[in-house]
């Protein structure tokens, strides 16, 4: 989802302010929609730019303004929606043949270039984009990077990449383009219903290359809804229907995405009736949602998982010793109950039940609770008196995070302390700026249903949420051989041997599979998330 897409989280703003949905019986336009402006709950995105969205607030207002290649059917295979076609005979050269009769919101026409454009400024390293590890399957990805060097007396400015653009892309009429991967990769179809892949109108860029500084703040789309002003940063982002969107239309006429920094205020509005969809029910509501929302507390199964990383290039958690003791020092069963009152699941392996490859229990004896020998272990490999584990404030993770270092604090016999982040954005920043912040919390909704999208961003070397340092050679062998793999079945047996490895290694602690537990207010019905932690924003209408 990365840069780094480490979690796709909800948050609430004060419990004060109201959203009242505008439900107004003013009739049906002739698209089919009502004239119902809904609002959905979200945290403050970091960014709105597809190259550099990666997190699920962020990515679930671009699922408004923008219509993806391809989007997955029950049993999670790719299907067209902007895309006419995508073939290939030989997983290399993909051929893209785009629908006619999008275009943006500005009333530009989308082409192959509004995707060769988008997609090689996203690729090229010195933009820095979150998401530009998505192309590095790419043919000419490796030539647009380049290191920030450390000379002697101070940071250097990096060197010039020997590539600004991606030469495995090729346009070969207005609407249709090539692209050449690097290496074969049957699942390239897959990833294309991804963010980062979406497109961008020339009226993004400023020159040749180079983006808007502000044009994420009115971001233009080929989706079904345009934005309304400009982003309310800290507050709400409005989008109102497109009348000339030539898919299928939704049935209400706007959303308002609340931007919310503590989810139980969002909690709050939504029992009031003042906010129409809570995308995450905060976990001290669990018990008594159902008592508070009847049939309008919903559940659905989701992609994510729930995990506390260790910053592996610090001294104390160097070691993969002291990272399983504290693996096994931490009882998820008890903590699922106690907490999550059982809506979610424990984790015991690195890639969720959703996917194809996935196996139960590959953590084996590292994910089973066992106190004793966890203090044993990590007594004899010297692993720190004190830990912190930091979170995002804005996502409901005090309970759990408290209960955990309780548990570290009576199994380990240490100091445990849980430090919040106000912001997810702000755990993120300083992650990139590598600050020590200990043990951190972290997680993953997947961006396309494939072992391999839990795999090569988290973990490779040069993974783009690889947040924590971890590198492992075989590890990264093994991950390319499955993405080069002939067949699907091939590649899961690649990438479950690199999941073995992690076992050993260890540099995050699986925790929890969620689900959506999610809630909606008596003015709308026909409410559903998808595996992505998503409200689908084309059935959704007023009640």
């Amino acid at each position: 989802m990365r840069g780094k897409t480490a979690i796709k989280i909800s948050a609430g703003l004060a419990a004060t302010a109201l959203l009242v949905t505008a439900c107004g019986g003013g009739g049906d336009d002739e698209s089919g929609a009502s004239n119902a402006v809904v609002s959905i709950e979200v945290a403050e995105p970091q960014y709105l730019l597809p190259s550099n969205t990666n997190e699920t607030s962020g990515s679930q207002v671009l699922a408004a303004l923008f219509t993806p290649l391809v989007d997955y059917d029950v049993d999670n295979k790719p299907v067209e929606v902007a895309a006419e076609s995508i073939t290939t005979t030989d997983n290399v050269t993909w051929t893209i043949k785009l629908k006619d009769g999008y275009t943006f919101h500005n009333g530009e026409k989308v082409v192959a270039d509004s995707y060769i454009n988008a997609w090689n400024y996203g690729a090229y390293g010195p933009n820095g984009q979150n998401n530009s590890y998505f192309w590095e399957k790419i043919e000419g990805w490796a030539d647009m990077q380049s290191e920030d060097p450390d000379g002697e007396e101070g940071p250097q400015k990096a060197p010039e990449p020997k590539a600004k653009t991606l030469t495995g892309l090729a346009k070969v009429d207005e609407l249709t383009f090539t692209v050449k991967l690097a290496a074969a990769f049957s699942e390239f179809k897959t990833m294309l219903g991804y963010t980062a892949f979406y497109p961008l109108p020339a009226a993004a860029f400023a020159s040749e290359g180079v983006v808007k500084e502000d044009f994420q703040e009115a971001i233009i789309g080929n989706g079904p809804f345009k934005m309304k002003g400009t982003w309310q940063h800290d507050s709400q982002i409005e989008v109102e229907q497109y009348a000339e969107y030539p898919g299928e239309k939704p049935k209400v006429q706007g959303v308002i995405f609340k931007i919310y920094q503590a989810l139980p205020a969002a909690y709050a509005d939504l029992a009031a009736d003042n906010l129409d969809v809570l995308k995450q029910i905060p976990t001290e509501n669990i018990s008594s949602a159902e008592a508070d929302l009847g049939d309008r507390f919903k559940k659905s199964p989701a992609s994510t998982f729930q995990f506390v990383a260790f910053p592996t290039y610090q001294q104390e958690f160097s070691k993969p010793e002291v990272r399983r003791a504290i693996s096994q020092a931490i009882n998820r069963d008890e903590i699922i109950t106690s907490v999550f009152k059982g809506s979610q699941t424990a984790a015991r392996s690195f890639v969720s039940p959703v996917v194809a490859g996935y196996r139960e229990d590959t953590c084996g004896q590292y994910c089973a609770f066992d106190a004793a020998k966890a203090k044993s272990e990590y007594d004899a490999a010297g692993g720190p008196k004190q830990i912190t584990i930091t979170y995002n404030g804005d996502g409901g993770h005090k309970d759990w995070v408290d209960a955990t270092c309780n548990q570290l604090k009576t199994n380990l016999g240490i100091e445990c302390t849980g430090v919040a982040e106000p912001k997810f954005a702000d755990l993120l920043t300083k992650l990139d700026d590598k600050q020590p912040i200990g043990m951190f919390r972290m997680g993953w909704v997947m961006d396309y249903p494939s072992m391999e999208n839990y795999l090569g961003p988290i973990y490779t070397t040069d993974g783009s949420s690889n947040y924590y340092g971890y590198s492992n050679k075989q590890f990264d062998a093994l991950y390319k051989e499955g993405v080069s793999a002939a067949t699907p079945e091939e590649a899961i047996a690649k990438y479950q041997a690199a999941e073995d490895l992690l076992v050993q290694d260890m540099p995050v602690i699986p925790l929890r599979f969620g689900q959506n537990n999610f809630g909606h207010s008596t003015k709308v019905k026909n409410v559903e998330m998808d595996l992505f932690n998503r409200v689908n924003l084309i059935k959704i209408e007023a009640a």
